[in-house]
């Protein structure tokens, strides 16, 4: 294309997404006939591309490259199939000739993107292009916006709606390959010339990066020369902005600057990528707004009916829309195909654009609603396309090891953008005669939580409800580029998924420091089914629960304890040696519940949730736990005055649900604690522990109803606002049927209907009652 300075060599400057960049790179190639191809990518890749042409191989893929060592920083390369740059590798393959990537080594990369990163306030690992646009870099952390700007202009310029727009009417549909390679050209040394005097005056380091780039894209192409390929033979394939920079050789970096390019070890691998991650809307910074739609683009080009895409595209609008109920006939389709190509007209294009057909679209088939089409044309835009690559091809050991589990576990169909349910039975199918086919959504659950563990975001847990059997799991799975990421990542973890979550497992152990979070872990480990790391869990737990006097914590761990040893044998795990952590901890709850019970309001909540997660394991685990201590530390609850009042209420509630209190016990201290002089705090709060439990034997005394209606009755007017703070939250628990039967009661003792009495409980508070009691639940008291 161009031969300047005495090289020779031919410069081919493209957007890095572009189906007319491909197109004509590709008729390019076919007349110059190079015997070398160099191409804008890690020069470490270069092995790579033989697995990047391979048979198997579907685009969207991309080249990843990551750090051996934390902290963890990566680097992607995507390709789509009308990416210049993989048409170039794709026509060197067919004819045999050199091809290999010139930019700057990812060890290299990764460094430099860092110090950019930092100068340019924009996240360390990054794309390399994210920055990019037509190979033009925009400085997005950059408070000036000037390259954004530039766009701008040109497209203001243009008449376009956008440079999207202006690039796809100037250049997409632009196949005059002489047209095309001068004003590519023209272009982007205009816009370099704009762009670099920015950047030298504000943005130095990015211009700096730029630099360095291009010096070593100089030096890779003096040593293809050297290597015997002659200079009219050989043709580079870069980025727009790069391509007068490239002409000359004379900048190509010398051997002591090479020496001196910053430097982490890091390791290459291949990744499937996606339309949807390729978006500009989305993920890809440098990418564009609909991968797609160019997709089909670039496929009519091939075929020479670039004319028939705006009938593809709106016909293929109407098809989706016709699926979800909403009808448009053919005629609609090609009234709207007019329209397109009359928005078209006037902007003297050739062909509707992506915004004429978006248009067309909206006020044809959906009748002027964008919301009537929306769904229909984001799905026809971007796609839900992932790319593929040969088994086996460039992959970590970890990819390989989830590649494996995919196939082993009946998970393949599910490696797809779009997210599926899928419901696991634990249990064991006794309908299938082999034991992997038995356990295999068991299995399954392993794999999953191990992921969940890692922070592969492939599956998500629905959250269970209280209905939910417990052999019963559901879960949410889509794969993306980022899962993939992920998984590359996890690889300096361990080279399976198995071992890396044990890793990560050891490691939590190691430096946890509260039951709770040891409690967590074990539950963690009996989720991933590592036994190991279960029994690790336990002594670190046993270790800490010796110190520790916390009664909530203890009571959280215990009864996740409770869960596992109660349930362990659906996932097929022994946990009898969690037995007398359990009585440990139980033990220890039981003698330090008085001592903690003495704590304010904030305290008594999570008491409260302590003591009914306690009182329920006491039944379910009787033949190892100590239940008559826990009975008798209630009654010495109960009976103290010193205690938060809620949770003595409490404590009564449960003696008497148990039927450890008599009829004649209880009303003796119901006595005792509603007796007129007793402070509000004292009397209604420990009435509003009362009622957390057992309400129905609450509502069969009408004893106990009378002396809280003397009670209330007996308080003065402070005494009053602040009892109405504790029984508003007691009662806000009382289910419509228990508020009935309250009103009845009340009904009995004022002498009033059921009916009225019932009106004052069930209606809704007033709009100056209700911000009466939210000033109260506020209010400070301590003055009083």
């Amino acid at each position: 294309m161009n031969t300047a300075c005495g090289a020779g060599v031919h410069i081919y400057g493209v957007r890095h997404l572009s189906p007319a960049g491909a197109y004509h790179v590709t008729e390019y190639l076919e007349r110059v006939q190079p015997t070398a191809v160099l191409i804008e990518g890690p020069s470490d890749a270069s092995s790579e591309i033989v697995h990047l042409t391979n048979r198997s191989t579907k685009p969207p893929v991309a080249i990843l490259a990551f750090t051996e060592e934390l902290p963890v920083r990566t680097v992607l390369w995507p390709f789509a199939v009308y990416s210049p740059e993989y048409q170039a590798m794709m026509w060197a393959q067919h004819h045999g000739a050199y091809c290999a990537f010139i930019d700057l080594p990812s060890s290299s990369a990764v460094c430099l993107q860092d110090v950019r990163g930092i100068a340019l306030e924009v996240p360390s690992s990054a794309h390399v292009g994210d920055a990019e646009e037509d190979g033009l870099p925009i400085s997005e952390g950059s408070s000036e916006g000037t390259e954004s700007t530039l766009y701008n202009q040109i497209a203001e310029l243009a008449g376009e709606y956008d440079y999207d727009t202006y690039w796809e009417r100037s250049f997409e549909h632009n196949l005059s390959p002489g047209a095309y390679e001068q004003s590519i050209l023209e272009l982007s040394k205009q816009m370099r010339e704009l762009t670099e005097e920015q950047e030298q005056r504000h943005h130095r380091v990015e211009y700096v990066y730029n630099a360095v780039r291009e010096a070593y894209m100089c030096r890779q192409i003096a040593d293809a020369i050297a290597a015997g390929h002659k200079p009219e033979k050989v043709v580079v394939i870069c980025g727009a902005y790069h391509a007068s920079a490239l002409l000359d050789l004379t900048n190509a970096m010398n051997d002591r600057d090479l020496e001196e390019l910053p430097s982490r070890k890091t390791k290459l691998t291949l990744m499937p990528y996606s339309y949807l991650k390729l978006s500009s809307l989305t993920g890809y910074g440098a990418g564009n707004i609909a991968p797609y739609y160019f997709q089909m683009m670039w496929e009519h080009m091939r075929r020479g009916k670039l004319k028939e895409l705006p009938y593809l595209y709106l016909a293929s609008v109407a098809a989706d829309l016709r699926k979800s109920g909403t009808h448009r006939s053919t005629a609609e389709v090609i009234e709207a195909v007019r329209f397109a190509e009359s928005l078209a007209a006037l902007h003297d294009g050739f062909a509707p654009t992506l915004m004429d057909l978006r248009d067309a679209a909206k006020t044809l088939l959906g009748r002027g609603e964008l919301s009537v089409v929306a769904e229909s044309l984001a799905r026809i835009e971007v796609g839900t396309a992932i790319g593929a690559l040969a088994e086996g091809v460039s992959q970590t050991p970890i990819q390989d090891d989830v590649n494996r589990q995919l196939k082993r576990l009946k998970l393949e169909k599910y490696k797809t953008a779009v997210s599926a349910d899928l419901a696991l039975d634990l249990r064991e199918n006794r309908r299938v005669s082999s034991e992997e086919a038995a356990f295999l959504d068991l299995n399954r659950s392993f794999w999953f939580h191990r992921l969940k563990l890692l922070g592969i975001h492939f599956v998500k847990e629905r959250t269970k409800t209280e209905t939910q059997a417990v052999w019963a799991e559901h879960w949410i799975i889509q794969w993306s580029p980022e899962v993939e990421i992920q998984v590359v990542e996890s690889n300096l973890l361990g080279e399976t998924v198995e071992t890396a979550a044990a890793f990560v497992l050891q490691q939590r152990l190691e430096s946890c420091s509260s039951i709770k979070e040891a409690g967590e872990l074990i539950t963690a480990a009996y989720e991933c089914g590592m036994i190991h790391q279960m029994e690790a869990g336990r002594i670190a737990l046993q270790r800490l629960a010796v110190q520790s006097q916390n009664v909530v914590e203890i009571a959280t761990a215990a009864r996740q304890l409770s869960q596992l040893i109660r349930f362990g044998g659906i996932r097929r795990i022994d946990t009898s040696p969690l037995i007398p952590l359990l009585q440990q901890l139980f033990l220890r709850a039981c003698l330090f519940l008085y001592d903690a019970s003495q704590c304010n309001d904030e305290a008594a909540q999570a008491m409260a949730g302590a003591m009914n997660e306690l009182n329920h394991m006491a039944p379910e685990h009787h033949e190892d736990v100590d239940d008559i201590l826990w009975a008798q530390e209630l009654v010495r609850l109960s009976e103290r005055d010193d205690a938060h009042p809620l949770l003595s209420g409490l404590a009564c509630a449960m003696l008497l649900e148990r039927g450890a209190l008599t009829a004649e016990q209880c009303a003796a201290e119901v006595s005792r604690r509603l007796s007129p002089g007793i402070p509000a705090d004292l009397g209604a709060g420990w009435f509003e522990g009362l009622s957390m439990r057992n309400r129905y034997a609450l509502l069969s005394r009408l004893s106990l109803w009378e002396q809280l209606d003397a009670y209330i009755c007996a308080l003065d007017t402070d005494e009053f606002k602040r009892a109405l703070v504790f029984l508003r939250r007691a009662f806000s628990v009382f289910s419509s049927k228990e508020k009935t039967m309250v009103a009845e009661l009340l009904g009995e003792l004022w002498g009033v209907e059921p009916e009225q009495a019932a009106e004052v409980m069930m209606d809704d508070l007033k709009e100056e009652e209700a911000q009466m009691l939210d000033e109260l639940n506020d209010f400070d008291f301590e003055d009083f």
